[in-house]
């Protein structure tokens, strides 16, 4: 295993890491009690627990139509409510037909099945994700077991415009009011209000970076992805192990595509690199 491939290995392990510490870590704002705010849907299964009488005690599935039958009130429609809201109709309910002067109801969810989002690209496991009460984009990528070493280090949230869509939406296909960008790497390094909270039918996209080519007098030549904006040709250099013993940094060259010619330019070791750029490392006079 190469040098690069093992930094990115422990750069994707650490971040892997951070994923899972942050998931458990509120979003700035949000409330003690964000399940409360959960909006049920169908084939949500619920856990409804009564300390008036046990055996109403129970978990109940909402069925297609948004419904389910409770003990004593039978059916009645649930899909729609948050939480919170569903608590006061059955408190009410049973209040209302004489069962309870002032009945103690809670109800939380078992399982999340009604709310979905998709998370794609360059994760170690793309799929679709129910959303699990006040769902965030730390959470959803940790998930999806998080990015992988060959991510730009940019995620790309499409939050859905109208309804549910039936599969995921690429940011090309979304009005640029509903695409959000979030950098990891800010993210990574305790930008919390990056952490975006997620709704029903929304896309997580991981692009995945694009490569720049170290060749000549290095250590180990070949395509690295770049996965931050402002990279140096010192910076690209070490993902390549760094200018061999006979390298030389001075008369550094980089190939670029402008405008669809192929132009050779002399470069500075603090000198930004672009996509697709070939930095080309010569060897020293002797």
């Amino acid at each position: 295993m190469g040098s690069e491939t093992k930094r990115s290995s422990v750069r994707a392990a650490a971040f892997a890491a951070l994923l899972v510490a942050l998931a458990w870590q509120p979003i700035f704002g949000q409330t003690d009690q964000p399940e409360a705010d959960y909006v049920v849907g169908s084939q949500d299964v619920l856990t409804i627990t009564s300390y008036d009488q046990a055996d109403l005690t129970g978990k109940f599935t909402v069925e297609t139509d948004g419904t389910f039958t409770f003990p004593l009130i039978g059916r009645f429609r649930a899909g729609g409510l948050t939480l919170r809201k569903l608590e006061e109709v059955i408190k009410g309910r049973l209040k209302d037909d004489g069962y309870f002067k002032n009945p103690q109801i809670t109800v939380s969810v078992e399982q999340y099945r009604s709310q979905k989002v998709f998370i794609i690209g360059e994760v170690r496991t793309p799929g679709t994700y129910p959303v699990s009460g006040n769902m965030n984009l730390v959470e959803a990528l940790a998930k999806a077991g998080s990015t992988l070493p060959t991510a730009n280090g940019e995620v790309v949230i499409v939050h859905s415009a109208s309804g549910r869509p039936t599969g995921p939406t690429l940011p090309a296909q979304a009005d640029a009011e509903h695409v959000v960008r979030v950098d990891l790497r800010e993210l990574q390094n305790g930008a919390l209000g990056n952490n975006t909270p997620l709704r029903d039918g929304d896309t997580i996209f991981v692009p995945r970076a694009e490569s720049i080519y170290v060749h000549g007098q290095v250590k180990n030549p070949g395509a690295y992805p770049l996965q931050q904006r402002q990279t140096t040709v010192l910076q690209a250099l070490s993902l390549a192990g760094g200018v061999s013993e006979r390298g030389s940094t001075g008369r550094i060259k980089i190939v670029r595509i402008v405008n669809g010619e192929t132009k050779e330019l002399r470069a500075k070791l603090t000198d930004l690199v672009q996509p697709n750029d070939t930095i080309v490392v010569p060897e020293r006079f002797l």
